[in-house]
């Protein structure tokens, strides 16, 4: 086994969506602008990350929409490699700057706890509506998945192989023992010439190889 832990992101790794853009109805030219700018490292997540939610306030009921989508656009081989992974007795982790309902529920849908789940907390009023989210949230800023993996991820077992498309991933390489660009759903030059590994896709069974065989 070449590597104990394997961190994934959520969107555009383990599911095909950016679960943000799903959520801007009117906004989402907008929204993906943004989005796309802070995936490439151009604009800092921070800027970005509560003018989106500002502008498309989403409902509880429309985040739960999302955790279904998760799971309908699940990346291909996603389930049996995590399932694989885990039988292996690899420990596997979900690291996103999405919002924590709906990427708890794709988390759990291929069998990974709660406990290892970090993703960013959204706040609801008693009618449903949005009212707020975490900003201070490691993960609603940038550099932050370094941050996280380097203070709250030190129980993770060494050696950690980080999965990820944007540059909110490769940012967190110094907290890992290797970062493998995932470029199946989106493929992000600038990402992928400073990975250790690029895995091509459209399946993320690539990752399995790689952490078991070497």
């Amino acid at each position: 086994m070449r590597f104990r832990t394997v961190v994934f992101d959520c969107d555009s790794t383990l599911s095909a969506i950016e679960g943000i853009e799903e959520l801007a109805r009117e906004h989402r030219e907008e929204v993906s602008r943004l989005t796309a700018l802070a995936m490439s490292g151009q604009v800092a997540l921070e800027e970005v990350y509560g003018r989106r939610l500002e502008l498309i306030r989403p409902s509880r009921e429309e985040v739960e929409r999302i955790g279904q989508l998760y799971i309908q656009r699940l990346v291909p081989a996603a389930g049996q490699t995590v399932q694989n992974l885990l039988h292996a007795g690899v420990t596997v982790q979900v690291l996103s700057g999405g919002l924590m309902p709906p990427v708890a529920a794709v988390a759990a849908h291929l069998g990974i706890t709660r406990a290892r789940v970090a993703a960013v907390d959204i706040y609801f009023d008693e009618s449903g509506a949005f009212a707020g989210f975490d900003r201070a949230s490691a993960l609603a800023q940038a550099g932050g998945k370094r941050r996280w993996l380097e203070e709250w991820g030190r129980d993770l077992p060494r050696p950690i192989l980080l999965v990820g498309d944007g540059a909110t991933d490769l940012e967190a390489r110094p907290a890992v023992d290797a970062f493998a660009a995932f470029t199946g759903v989106v493929d992000r030059p600038e990402v992928s010439r400073h990975a250790d590994h690029v895995l091509p896709g459209p399946s993320l069974a690539d990752v399995e190889r790689l952490v078991l065989r070497g």
